[in-house]
């Protein structure tokens, strides 16, 4: 059965790419300067919104080393234990919210010090992947897109974490 998956997954990129091509040429498109325009536009994207990245990523790491982060979680402390959420698991939901690399870091720090199946642990990795890094996503897409006004935007993003957020503390607490 792993031989016929590997087999299939192998195939999968060169089958997309000749359903393209086909479809392309069915349709009477030049395939060939159809991907070099596309190719072109988003190195012209990429290049626009490297200051945002390169802005987000110094302030995640000032407000890691700041000290923000820790007077942030010492504030949310009374909160997390009336949602049974372990104090460890308070930074990695509130960086997740800038960087998804910065608090993969931090989970990491978790399955160090209590293990994958641990509470902290389970919690952690289900707020990960049930969360979005709302700031970074907003304005990498927000500006890439030429949108100023984002209007119900983050008010939508952060309803959405913090459902993400409380499906997380109540499946580890059930799975733990």
């Amino acid at each position: 059965m792993m031989n016929v998956i590997n087999g299939v997954s192998t195939l999968i990129i060169p089958i997309v790419i000749l359903f393209v091509v086909a479809d392309g040429l069915v349709h009477k498109v030049n395939v060939y300067e159809a991907f070099i325009d596309g190719a072109t536009d988003g190195i012209k994207i990429t290049a626009g919104i490297v200051p945002t990245l390169i802005g987000l990523f110094l302030a995640v790491r000032v407000f890691d080393d700041s000290g923000v982060l820790d007077l942030i979680t010492g504030c949310l402390m009374p909160l997390a234990g009336a949602l049974h959420a372990p104090a460890s698991v308070l930074p990695v939901m509130i960086t997740k919210l800038f960087s998804s690399g910065s608090a993969t870091s931090l989970m990491l720090q978790i399955f160090e010090a209590s293990g994958p199946d641990s509470t902290p642990g389970l919690m952690s990795a289900t707020m990960l992947s049930s969360t979005e890094s709302v700031f970074y996503t907003m304005s990498v897409f927000l500006m890439a897109a030429g949108v100023t006004k984002s209007r119900y935007t983050l008010p939508g993003a952060l309803i959405s974490v913090a459902a993400g957020v409380a499906v997380s503390i109540i499946l580890a607490n059930l799975l733990s």
